[in-house]
């Protein structure tokens, strides 16, 4: 049968302390009378020495207390039923008294057959906790076991703020017996990381670790401002706009990793738009400085994609609901603006980022590490706490694109770089940028 919920809770965590059952209405082979359903209840419960199909606590996970619900699949298939979540409700609701995180290691078939429309309606249930509980500030982490199917995933997992796989676990609305025959490989944890669903896909053997970390993450904001990166390129201002250009463009200068790296003491990506999207020139994520958690959003240097977009609007806005503050990082030549980037909404996309930026109460800090091309680029930058470093550039658009707009020859593209005011100090004099690092 494989790992039990009580033994997964036990390798993960310290000093559990299990919630008591809350009081549930009993009725003869459950809610829509179905026959033989107490007896394959009592069966389960001899099988696993459970109560229920889930499991619920509060425990020590490395420093961080939270609450934790494992869930049990030899009973019943991990499925949900009334009494599944009448546990849920109450763990939530304690977890909002508390103040701690929820961390939900998932393992479920999906609604239970045999209490009908009652068992469904448990989903209900489940959103309006969770949805109670993110409103309270608190996070919420899913650990996607094998398998994950159906409402279990659909609420308590794909609604986590941070969603974590283990290798090779079934992972998809529809389980194996009700989907259509064809490509199994698009309901498997692999395939979900890399359509944009699932964050990480991590070892069983680092699962503790892990855990504690992200727990940490989401834990230690202090709420003051992220302190602007140094300048880890080039020293010396640009003579020319053009100038400015070629020093953003050029194949040495640092990019975004080497700006992390340097600025935290480490640090977890979160992955994917939720929408079957990944752009891999966007990074964005959770680290720690001195003991306190700045979120990320940055750009790597590359066209940014829709999904990279949405990827960042995401990361803030579970930033400002969380308190903690926002570094990003602008490198761009611009938003992709080819036909695929145009029919996957990248003008909605950038305007959830402008959204998720001017809306946030926490503070975001920008710096500009490169490239600067146009509202692909202004996306990410915060208004008023904005810096750039010597060898980066911030323009209305490219110097080739503008030189285009205005019908002038390629030979007139380094002048009308200098026209456009782009250089570093210029930024500065224009009040684009509060001063170079």
């Amino acid at each position: 049968m494989g790992e039990s919920a009580r033994e997964l809770i036990g390798s993960l965590c310290s000093g559990f302390s299990e919630f008591p059952a809350p009081p549930s209405s009993s009725t003869v082979d459950g809610p829509i009378g179905w026959p033989g359903y107490d007896d394959a209840r009592e069966r389960a419960g001899k099988r696993t020495g459970e109560e229920e199909s889930v499991l619920c606590g509060v425990g020590k996970v490395g420093d961080v207390e939270a609450t934790l619900i494992a869930f049990e699949f030899g009973f019943l298939g991990g499925s949900l039923g009334r009494r599944t979540g009448d546990r849920l409700e109450a763990a939530f609701t304690r977890a909002r008294e508390s103040g701690t995180p929820v961390v939900s290691l998932i393992a479920t078939g999906g609604s239970r057959m045999q209490e009908g429309m009652a068992a469904l309606t448990q989903l209900q249930r489940i959103a309006a906790a969770a949805a109670a509980t993110r409103a309270a500030g608190i996070p919420l982490i899913s650990v996607l076991r094998n398998p994950t199917t159906g409402g279990g995933w659909a609420t308590l997992g794909a609604g986590a703020d941070v969603t974590l796989a283990l290798p090779g676990a079934q992972v998809g609305f529809a389980g194996s017996r009700v989907r259509p025959e064809g490509d199994a490989s698009a309901y498997t944890a692999e395939s979900q990381f890399a359509s944009g669903q699932v964050d990480a896909v991590i070892g069983r053997e680092t699962l503790d670790v892990q855990l504690a970390r992200w727990l940490i993450l989401l834990t230690s904001a202090d709420g003051q401002p992220a302190e602007p990166p140094s300048s880890l390129g080039a020293q010396a201002l640009p003579e020319t706009g053009w100038d400015a250009v070629q020093a953003a463009r050029a194949p040495g200068r640092p990019h975004a990793e080497a700006y992390l790296d340097a600025y935290f003491d480490w640090r977890e990506d979160i992955s994917g738009d939720r929408c079957g999207g990944v752009d891999e020139g966007v990074k964005c994520g959770f680290g720690l400085r001195g003991g306190v958690t700045v979120a990320y959003a940055a750009q790597c240097g590359t066209a940014t994609l829709p999904s990279g977009f949405r990827t960042a609007a995401r990361l803030v806005r579970l930033a400002d609901r969380l308190g903690i503050p926002v570094l990003t990082l602008v490198d761009t030549p611009g938003a992709a603006n080819d036909a695929a980037a145009e029919r996957s909404g990248v003008g909605t996309s950038i305007s959830e980022v402008f959204a998720a930026v001017a809306s946030a109460s926490v503070p975001v800090t920008t710096l500009v590490i490169g490239e600067g091309g146009s509202g692909g680029a202004l996306a990410f930058a915060a208004p008023g706490r904005t810096w750039v470093t010597p060898d980066s550039y911030f323009s209305v658009t490219s110097p080739e694109a503008a030189a285009a707009i205005l019908k002038r020859p390629a030979g007139d593209i380094p002048a009308t770089a200098n026209q456009l005011r782009l250089r570093p100090q210029d930024l500065i004099e224009l009040g684009i940028a509060r001063a170079i690092v």
